[in-house]
């Protein structure tokens, strides 16, 4: 009887739209798991509802493919976590490329068997963008380390861990990622093992969206998504969900 074999690694990528950005950061893993020696490995990307050839172009770079219907990052990242084969996981955006030297962060987390799960520091792909990007992003990377809070665009853990926590709340549009960050702590913590934001390689990620918003709609923004409620709906999240940007992206 055929069935498919277990693998140690799963890199799971949930793609709305990502058809021209999507082959990058899946070329970036192919070569960080080479270079980096990574055990036997697959790449699980989530089709999140996409109007363009997302699907087609991961299939095409040897990914393995899911759909998930219901444009919400959390329900797609969970879709593609469940159909991950891995003992471990690596949550990583569509829109960004991982460097041999994570991996290899990484891997030897697991290793050492010390820590369990974490996530990795951000750096943005270019340097051309305003002030209120940057001190954002040193903000978010401050904040990360001392809180011990993982960016959504790269979280790491056994897969057993995600299981056991519930995965990402799909309650929420955004910040999913703060609340599984928390209940990965736990779940380290109950077991003697660290949750670790690795700080020596940086997760590059695409700085697109910081073009379409001014510093004064984006301090309004994240301000309004401090409130639990306002997460829960699509049309607060403007900077995940908001019809006009994707349009304007598509466009671009």
């Amino acid at each position: 009887m055929n069935r498919t074999l277990p693998v140690e690694l799963s890199f799971v990528l949930p793609a709305f739209n990502e058809q021209a950005r999507l082959p990058a950061a899946l070329a970036s893993i192919r070569q960080a798991a080479a270079e980096a020696g990574a055990p036997s490995w697959e790449i699980v990307v989530c089709d999140n509802n996409s109007t363009d050839g997302t699907g087609a172009a991961a299939a095409e770079a040897g990914a393995r493919v899911v759909f998930e219907p219901h444009n919400q990052i959390a329900r797609a990242r969970n879709a593609g976590a469940k159909a991950a084969t891995g003992t471990h996981l690596i949550f990583m955006d569509a829109d960004s490329r991982l460097s041999p030297e994570l991996l290899r962060e990484t891997l030897a987390v697991w290793e050492e068997g010390a820590a369990a799960a974490g996530g990795a520091l951000v750096a943005f792909d270019r340097t051309d963008v305003g002030w209120h990007a940057r001190a954002g992003l040193a903000g978010w990377n401050v904040l990360s380390r001392a809180c011990g809070l993982a960016a959504g665009s790269y979280m790491y853990c056994p897969r057993k861990a995600w299981e056991e926590t519930g995965g990402f709340d799909e309650t929420v549009y955004a910040g999913e990622e703060l609340a599984f960050s928390i209940r990965l702590r736990d779940w380290c913590r109950a077991r003697g093992l660290g949750f670790r934001i690795l700080s020596g390689a940086r997760l590059e990620t695409s700085a697109r969206k910081i073009d379409q918003f001014s510093p004064w709609n984006m301090v309004v923004m994240m301000t309004g998504l401090l409130l639990p409620s306002a997460r829960r709906r699509a049309d607060k999240c403007a900077y995940w969900y908001d019809p006009a940007l994707r349009e304007s992206e598509k466009s671009g």
